[in-house]
C-alpha cells in the first residue's frame, strides 16, 4: 500500500487509466473477433480505427496494431475480388 499522498493519489490516478484501458482493449478485441467472422467491410475498418487508437494511447504497441491493419487489410482486398 502506499504511504505518502503523491504516492496515494498515483495510485488512484493509475487504476482509473487501468480501467479505461481495458475498456478500450475490450472493444478492440470484440471488433477484431466481429471483423474476421463476419468480413464485412464496416466492421474491418471498425477494427482498424479501433486499433490505431489503441495504438495512438500506447495501450497496444504500435507494430502491433501495424500487423492487425496488414491483416484486416489483406481481408479487405479478397472481399472486392
Amino acid at each position: 500500500m502506499p504511504v505518502t499522498k503523491t504516492a496515494k493519489r498515483a495510485l488512484r490516478s493509475s487504476k482509473r487509466k487501468e480501467n479505461v484501458n481495458k475498456i478500450i482493449l475490450s472493444r478492440l478485441d470484440i471488433a477484431l473477433k466481429k471483423a474476421k467472422k463476419t468480413k464485412t467491410k464496416k466492421d474491418i475498418l471498425e477494427a482498424i480505427s479501433l486499433s490505431d487508437r489503441a495504438a495512438r494511447r500506447d495501450i497496444i504497441h504500435k507494430n502491433k496494431a501495424g500487423r492487425i491493419k496488414s491483416k484486416l487489410t489483406s481481408k479487405l482486398t479478397s472481399i472486392k475480388k
